[in-house]
């Protein structure tokens, strides 16, 4: 399993058109072989910022790096120019091998 992360920093005043541009988005992902899940999490205010993190679970990270260099990728992000101006700096990425997984029992 291996997890990709991408985080924003957003300015509060930026936050309702940055979610916008998230939700209206075509992504894509379930096109992929190897994709699992996909989460776009915003995380707490702290001195006039919301801090925001797409989280997606792969099968492995070459699905994920297969991903990255697919058609699909490049058609999901056609409109990531536009949000410069609705976070700080470039998006921090990090990406997570799974050493472990526990999930919850089933009903």
């Amino acid at each position: 399993m291996y997890l990709a992360m991408n985080r924003f920093t957003v300015p509060l005043e930026n936050a309702a058109e940055f979610e916008e541009l998230w939700l209206s988005r075509e992504s894509h992902l379930r096109d992929m072989a190897g994709f699992v899940a996909f989460d776009m999490l915003r995380g707490p205010e702290e001195d006039g910022k919301i801090l925001y993190a797409s989280h997606t679970v792969w099968e492995s990270e070459a699905h994920f790096r297969a991903w990255t260099r697919s058609e699909q990728f490049r058609t999901a992000h056609t409109r990531a120019g536009q949000t410069r101006k609705l976070h700080e700096g470039a998006p921090r990425f990090e990406g997570f091998t799974s050493i472990q997984s526990i999930a919850a029992r089933a009903a």
